[in-house]
């Protein structure tokens, strides 16, 4: 194995070590098998590695994938609205501050913001995610049980930390549905996500019949794992090498349970406490009506999340997570009063990834060939030198 180190100049958001490794062939020797290890490299900023694979060739050109973006948001969009029952609506990009409607994802995350001269100064902010104005939405348009709505979400996250997958702009088809009590279950949600991974395999299908280049990949089945017994299965791993791990074996994952605390005390994830239910016993014998779907990238060998999604909580639900986490005065936002005061539908939702659903499908190393972002000038000149076009 041979490793040259490349420390490049000062861009203007931080210095960065790039390492690339060139592997040969290897013969292991207790396997008594050839193994081809593709060479990679890696971009380091501070703790935040980037992975770029190296030999790495488009399979479209630039404006062939302008195209086939085009047709793959074309094709899911009429298939998860006819499968899941869902009316297009239009969608704010930024919420008064203040209302409880935008979302902190993950508690943590602080939304961009600006005042609104002519309102007196009130600040308005970029919404993360239509969690809960999908759900207010839901009510305001008298959407019947078992149909809902979907919109193109558009975001800004300032505090994503940029790689292969994460940029400053975040675009996902955003949807929520009216359920009945009796649907506040883990086979129920289950449902929901076989129908949603077919509306994916379908449009992966549609698009290789297009470009015959592009060769379908994803498995016909999506598998199914709680986040605990995933903890049990790998003791030693930590939650994110745990998706790694199954993902790689299974392709397409779907984790029960995010946001709730497991057998060692602590969650797979963080989830912030007022819009998926995580808290719940299921049929399963374990806690939580959520989860992620993971599916792997033999471009970039790793698991991507492609969706989260969830049963939403209901008024119990909200003041236990409310409590356990910390954040009861949230109570009195409109949100939470809405929610409590019995005025918003019991609902099922979560977004899904455009630009994430396009990279995956075309065979992408980086969200950038799919998306216009802000990336730093080290970052460019590396995906540069190994063919990999951003936008």
């Amino acid at each position: 194995m041979e490793i040259r180190e490349n420390i490049f100049a000062n861009s203007q958001t931080s210095s960065y070590i790039c390492t690339q490794i060139n592997t040969n062939k290897a013969k292991t020797q207790n396997k008594n098998s050839t193994i081809s290890s593709k060479s990679i490299a890696y971009c380091q900023n501070k703790m935040k590695i980037y992975e770029l694979p190296q030999e790495y060739k488009p399979l479209l050109n630039l404006k062939q994938t302008e195209l086939a973006i085009k047709q793959i948001k074309e094709i899911f969009q009429l298939n998860i609205a006819s499968t899941l029952r869902l009316r297009r609506v239009t969608a704010p990009l930024f919420v008064l501050q203040g209302t409880g409607l935008n979302d902190d994802l993950s508690g943590t995350e602080h939304a961009v913001s600006f005042p609104i001269q002519d309102m007196n100064g009130a600040t308005a902010e970029v919404v993360h995610s239509l969690a809960k104005w999908k759900r207010v939405t839901l009510a305001d348009y008298n959407i019947p049980k078992g149909y809902g709505i979907y919109t193109d979400m558009n975001a800004i996250r300032a505090h994503e930390e940029l790689d292969n997958l994460h940029s400053l702009y975040v675009d996902q088809w955003d949807w929520e549905r009216v359920i009945t009590e009796e649907e506040r279950n883990i086979a129920f949600l289950r449902q929901i996500v076989k129908d949603i991974y077919s509306a994916i395999l379908h449009t992966e299908f549609m698009i290789s019949e297009h470009y015959p280049q592009i060769i379908p990949t994803l498995p016909r089945e999506i598998h199914f794992i709680h986040s605990e017994e995933l903890r049990r299965m790998y003791p030693t791993l930590t939650s994110k090498e745990r998706e790694e791990a199954i993902t790689k074996e299974h392709r397409a994952v779907f984790i029960f349970g995010i946001g709730g605390k497991l057998g060692d005390g602590e969650p797979h994830d963080n989830r912030a406490p007022d819009y998926d239910d995580y808290s719940t016993p299921n049929d399963d014998g374990f806690y939580g009506l959520n989860g992620d779907l993971m599916i792997w990238s033999d471009i970039l060998g790793k698991a991507v999340e492609l969706s989260s999604m969830g049963i939403r909580v209901d008024k119990k639900t909200l003041l236990q997570q409310l409590e356990s986490s910390g954040k009861e005065e949230r109570k009195k936002l409109y949100f939470h009063q809405r929610l409590l005061n019995d005025t918003l539908p019991l609902s099922i939702g979560g977004g899904i990834g455009q630009s994430r659903l396009c990279m995956l499908l075309l065979k992408k190393a980086h969200i950038g060939e799919i998306q216009s972002s802000i990336w730093p000038d080290d970052m460019r000149k590396q995906c540069r030198e190994l063919n990999i076009p951003l936008i």
